[in-house]
C-alpha cells in the first residue's frame, strides 16, 4: 500500500529511485490553474491567428504600423502554443525529454523578447507619427520596418541561444531527477537579459509614450482653438492627425496592459523572491504574464473596426473569394 501511494506521487512511478515527485497542490488550485491556462491558451492562439490572417491577407492593411502588429501577433501566437508545455508543468513533471526541455526555454525566452522588442518598435512608430508627422513616411518605410522586425527576432534568437548554450550542449546535465526540466543561467547573462528584456525596453516605452501623449494633448488643444477657422485643406490634415492620435491611444492601451501584465513577473525575478511565493501567488503571476498575449487582439477588436470586419470576412469564408486580398477593409 505504501509503495502504491509513493508511486502515485511520482512523475514516473516505475522509476522509484530516480523519479521526481509531483508538486502537491490542493485539487481546487490545480483544477483552477489547468482551466485558466487552457482557456488563455486557446484564446491566445485563436485570436492572434485571426490577426495574422487579416494583416497577411488583406493588402490594404499592410501599413508599417500594422506590420508591427503582425510581428506582435506572431510572437503572441507562438507564446500561446508554448503554453501547452506550461500547462503540462502544473504538477511539476516534464514528460517530453531533455532536448525538448532545452529548446522550450530557448523558444519561450525568444518569443517573449521578440514581443517586448516589438512593443519598443510600436512605441517608436507612434512617437514619430505624433511628434514628427511630416517625416513619418520617410523615416518609417516598409523596408525599414521589415528590417527592424527581422533584426528584433534574429537578435532575440541568437542572444538566447548563446545564453542557454550550456543547456543545449549538455542536455539533462543539470537536472536532479527524471521528470525535471531545469536550465542553469549564470548571473552575468541573467543580469544582461534583465536589462535588455525588461528595464531597458520599459524605460524606452514609458519615456516615448509620455512624450507622445504630451504632444497629443497640446495638439488636441490647438485643434479645438482653431476649429472654426480651418480651411478644407487643414481639415483634411486635422482628420489625419486625429486618426494618428486615435491609433496612439489604442496602442497606448496595448502598452499599458503589457506593463500591467509583465511587470509583476519581472519584479519577482528582479527581487529574487520567486521561491518564497505561495503556489496561488506564483500561479497568478504566471497566468497574468501569459494573459497579455491573449489581450492584445481583444483590444484590437474593441478599437479597430478593420479587425472586426476581417473577422466577419474570415468566418463567412469571403476570404476565399478570388481577389479578396484587394477588398476595401478600411
Amino acid at each position: 500500500m505504501m509503495e502504491t501511494l509513493e508511486g502515485a506521487e511520482l512523475c514516473f512511478p516505475q522509476l522509484l529511485n530516480s523519479s521526481c515527485t509531483k508538486l502537491q497542490h490542493p485539487k481546487s488550485v490545480s483544477t483552477l490553474i489547468y482551466i485558466t491556462l487552457s482557456v488563455i491558451c486557446v484564446l491566445t492562439v485563436t485570436l492572434n491567428l485571426l490577426v495574422i490572417i487579416s494583416i497577411s491577407h488583406y493588402k490594404q492593411l499592410q501599413t508599417p504600423t500594422n506590420l508591427l502588429l503582425l510581428s506582435l501577433a506572431v510572437s503572441d501566437f507562438s507564446i500561446g502554443l508554448l503554453m501547452m508545455f506550461q500547462i503540462a508543468l502544473v504538477e511539476g513533471c516534464w514528460y517530453f525529454g531533455d532536448q525538448v526541455c532545452a529548446f522550450y526555454f530557448v523558444l519561450d525566452y525568444t518569443f517573449t523578447s521578440a514581443s517586448i522588442g516589438t512593443m519598443v518598435l510600436i512605441s517608436i512608430d507612434r512617437y514619430v507619427a505624433i511628434c514628427h508627422p511630416l517625416h513619418y513616411s520617410s523615416v518609417l518605410t516598409h523596408r525599414k520596418v521589415d528590417f527592424s522586425v527581422s533584426f528584433c527576432w534574429t537578435f532575440s534568437l541568437l542572444f538566447h541561444c548563446v545564453r542557454f548554450r550550456n543547456n543545449l550542449k549538455y542536455l539533462g546535465k543539470f537536472k536532479s531527477c527524471v521528470g525535471e526540466c531545469v536550465v542553469i543561467i549564470d548571473q552575468v547573462s541573467g543580469f544582461v537579459d534583465l536589462i535588455m528584456s525588461f528595464l531597458g525596453p520599459i524605460s524606452v516605452i514609458v519615456l516615448l509614450y509620455l512624450r507622445v501623449f504630451a504632444v497629443a494633448v497640446s495638439q488636441a488643444r490647438a485643434m479645438r482653438t482653431h476649429l472654426k477657422s480651418i480651411t478644407l485643406q487643414c481639415s483634411v490634415t486635422v482628420t489625419a492627425m486625429r486618426s494618428e492620435m486615435k491609433a496612439a491611444r489604442t496602442l497606448g492601451v496595448v502598452v499599458v496592459v503589457f506593463l500591467v501584465c509583465v511587470c509583476p513577473y519581472f519584479c519577482v525575478a528582479l527581487s529574487g523572491q520567486g521561491a518564497a511565493l505561495s503556489t496561488s501567488s506564483a500561479a497568478f503571476i504566471i497566468c497574468l504574464f501569459y494573459f497579455n498575449s491573449c489581450l492584445n487582439p481583444l483590444i484590437y477588436a474593441l478599437f479597430y473596426p478593420w479587425f472586426r470586419k476581417t473577422i466577419r470576412l474570415i468566418f463567412t469564408l469571403q476570404i476565399l473569394k478570388p481577389d479578396s486580398c484587394e477588398a476595401n477593409i478600411l
